[in-house]
């Protein structure tokens, strides 16, 4: 029982001084990120010196203003860099993609009422009902009826219309 006892202890051991290593190794490296953004500093933004008269400080302001301009210059360009050359990064994986022969397959069409689709969406529980033909008033179509006299026989038609000319050109 007692060797159970401490089997378990270090199965449980096990996991949490995995986490303590991962924290003191994640604690190290923010120290030496520290250190190296404070050595970054010193060295291109050195400290201003305030004391003086209006005139110094106003040139160590514009200094200062000139010092961020030329930074956010910097900034922008490495964004710009970094775009490009993720942009980069993706086209060559789609070639890749393309000559691997494997092609994403074409989505499918998917058959769902509204219904299903707002049950799927919204779960079980919130039961509304799309079926906007259920609130509607049936109505009856009216049959028009056509006259039986175009239904006749054709040749009875020709002889009318025949019937009709002779009328107009006798006058």
């Amino acid at each position: 029982k007692d060797d159970k006892k401490k089997s378990e202890r270090k199965e449980k051991e096990g996991p949490d001084l995995m986490l303590q290593i991962a924290d003191d190794w994640i604690a190290e490296e923010e120290a030496e990120l520290a250190a190296i953004k404070d050595a970054y500093m010193a060295e291109h933004c050195p400290a201003p010196n305030v004391k003086g008269d209006q005139a110094s400080l106003l040139d160590t302001a514009r200094k200062l203003h000139s010092l961020i301009d030329k930074m956010d210059e910097e900034r922008y360009d490495l964004a710009t860099k970094v775009r490009k050359a993720d942009k980069e990064i993706n086209d060559l994986k789609l070639k890749v993609v393309e000559l691997a022969g494997v092609k994403k397959p074409p989505l499918k069409k998917v058959r769902m009422t509204a219904d299903a689709m707002l049950k799927a969406l919204l779960g079980a529980r919130h039961a509304f009902n799309m079926d906007l033909r259920a609130n509607l008033k049936q109505v009856k179509k009216e049959v028009k009826e056509e006259p039986s006299e175009a239904v006749g026989d054709w040749r009875k038609n020709i002889e009318d219309k025949a019937d009709r000319k002779k009328m107009f050109e006798t006058s």
